[in-house]
């Protein structure tokens, strides 16, 4: 089985950097974006397997990215969702699922909760296979 691509989408670059090693060195190829404009893009052009997206960013708001990609899936898989935000309050991760999200992670959390969570959705994508 090919090796699933994980976007990463986040404004913080520690954060990111972070974030992309882990995955990386978790066996998964990585795509990384540090705006909401750069990751929807990204999306468009590579057709990750994963998304794991922060919603505070600029030029696009990550619930904007989320929306438009339930209006628009990819045509050939389903594609997971993991929002992973400092917007913690039960009516953010309320609006997160109410919008599809597969997955809300509240910041701070460990690299460990990530990839777990990565790879809960990556066991989901060969059971859908």
């Amino acid at each position: 089985m090919k090796t699933l691509k994980v976007l990463i989408a986040d404004d913080e670059p520690d954060i990111l950097e972070v974030m992309v090693k882990a995955v990386k060195g978790h066996g998964y190829d990585v795509v990384s974006a540090e705006n909401g404009q750069e990751a929807w893009d990204k999306i468009k052009e590579d057709n990750p397997d994963i998304v794991l997206l922060d919603l505070i960013m600029p030029e696009m708001h990550g619930l904007t990215i989320l929306k438009r990609l339930k209006e628009n899936p990819s045509p050939d898989k389903w594609q997971p969702v993991v929002i992973i935000s400092a917007l913690g309050e039960l009516e953010d991760v309320k609006k997160g699922f109410s919008l599809e999200a597969d997955h809300y992670i509240t910041k701070p959390c460990t690299i460990e909760t990530v990839l777990k969570a990565v790879d809960i959705m990556a066991s989901q994508i060969k059971q859908k296979g």
